[in-house]
C-alpha cells in the first residue's frame, strides 16, 4: 500500500465487516435456530442464565465470514493477511467441531481434551515453522516497557504454541456473558491495529480493522439480551486471530497486557481449581471471574461494562509499554 492508503483501507475494512455481520445476522440466526443448535446452560450457574437456554450458538460463522471478506477485499491476498486468516480459520474450525459435537451430536463435553489440545498443538507448530522459515520472522520477541527485544532461539516454537493455545482458550473462557468477549476483542483488535501500524505491518492493520469491525457488527445481535452466541467457533477463531497478529508483529508478551481481561479470566479459573484441589475451598463464588460478580448480585450488563472498561485500561497500558521501541 502506498502513502496513507492503508488507513483508509483499514476504516473501509471495518465498515465492510460491520455491514456483513449486520446483513448476515437476520438470516443466519433463524437458520441456526432451525438447526436447533441452541446453547446449553449450566444448571449450577447464575439463575438468570437459564432463560438463555436454546439461544442459537455457532454465530462465530458470521464473524469469520466478515473478517475474511473484508480482509481480502481491502488488503488483498498478502502473505501476512493470508496466514492470519488461516490461523483464524484453523482455530475456528476446531471450535466449530467442538460446538457441533456439543449442540448437534448432544455430547455435552464436546471434543475430548486431548483431541482439542492435539489439534491446537498441530496448528501452533505449523504456524511457528511458517513464521520462522517462510516469513523469515526470526525468533525475537519484544520486551514490554524496555524498548528492547530478546532472541528465544529454538525455544520460540514452544513459546508461540503456548501463546496460541492460551489466547484461543482465554477468549473462550471470556465468552460467558452477552457481549463480553465480542466487546473486549473489539478493543484488543483496535489495539493490535495500532501495534501493526507502529511496526509497519500495514496489511495486518487492515486485518485488525476487519476483526474489530466484525466484533462490533456481531455486538448488534450479541449484546444483552443476546439473540445469538459466537460459540467456540467464534471465540477460538478470535483468539487465534489476535495471537497470529501478535506473533507476526513480535508482540506476544504485549498481548498479555493488551489482553489483560483474558488473562484475569483465565487466572481466575486456574486459581479456583488449585484452591479447591488443595484446600477444598473456592476462592471465587464461581469461575471465570465474570460469574463471581454475577453471583455477588451485579446485573449482567454492569459486569460487561466494567470488564469493557478494564479492557480499555489494559490496551492503553499495553500500547504505553511499547513507548520508546526502536
Amino acid at each position: 500500500m502506498q502513502g496513507y492508503d492503508f488507513i483508509i483501507n483499514t476504516i473501509l475494512a471495518a465498515g465492510i465487516s460491520i455491514l456483513i455481520c449486520i446483513a448476515m445476522g437476520p438470516f443466519m440466526i433463524p437458520f441456526l435456530s432451525r438447526l436447533k443448535v441452541g446453547q446449553n446452560i449450566r444448571e449450577d450457574g447464575p439463575k438468570g442464565h437459564l432463560k438463555k437456554a436454546g439461544t442459537p450458538t455457532m454465530g462465530g460463522i458470521i464473524i469469520i465470514t466478515a473478517v475474511m471478506a473484508a480482509s481480502f477485499i481491502m488488503a488483498g491476498a498478502s502473505v501476512e493477511v493470508l496466514v492470519a486468516v488461516l490461523v483464524m480459520l484453523a482455530f475456528g474450525g476446531i471450535g466449530f467441531w467442538d460446538d457441533y459435537i456439543k449442540v448437534v451430536l448432544k455430547r455435552s463435553l464436546g471434543l475430548r481434551a486431548r483431541e482439542k489440545v492435539g489439534l491446537q498443538l498441530l496448528v501452533g507448530i505449523l504456524f511457528a515453522l511458517f513464521l520462522i522459515f517462510y516469513l523469515e520472522r526470526g525468533t525475537t520477541i519484544i520486551i514490554p516497557f524496555s524498548g528492547n527485544s530478546i532472541d528465544l532461539g529454538f525455544l520460540y516454537i514452544p513459546f508461540l504454541v503456548i501463546v496460541l493455545l492460551s489466547a484461543s482458550n482465554a477468549v473462550n473462557l471470556t465468552d460467558g456473558l452477552d457481549g463480553l468477549a465480542s466487546g473486549v476483542t473489539f478493543l484488543v483488535a483496535m489495539a493490535f491495529g495500532i501495534v501493526s501500524l507502529m511496526s509497519a505491518h500495514y496489511n495486518l492493520t487492515v486485518f485488525c480493522g476487519a476483526v474489530a469491525g466484525a466484533c462490533l457488527g456481531f455486538l448488534v445481535f450479541n449484546r444483552y439480551p443476546a439473540r445469538v452466541f459466537m460459540g467456540d467457533t467464534g471465540s477460538m477463531a478470535l483468539g487465534g486471530a489476535v495471537a497470529a497478529v501478535a506473533a507476526i508483529t513480535r508482540s506476544e508478551l504485549v498481548l498479555i497486557i493488551i489482553g489483560g481481561v483474558y488473562v484475569i479470566e483465565t487466572l481466575s479459573v486456574i486459581l479456583q481449581i488449585i484452591s479447591y484441589q488443595a484446600t477444598g475451598k473456592r476462592i471465587f463464588l464461581m469461575a471465570p471471574l465474570h460469574h463471581h460478580f454475577e453471583l455477588k448480585g451485579w446485573p449482567e450488563k454492569k459486569v460487561v461494562r466494567v470488564f469493557w472498561m478494564a479492557g480499555l485500561f489494559f490496551i492503553l497500558l499495553g500500547l504505553w509499554s511499547l513507548k520508546g521501541l526502536g
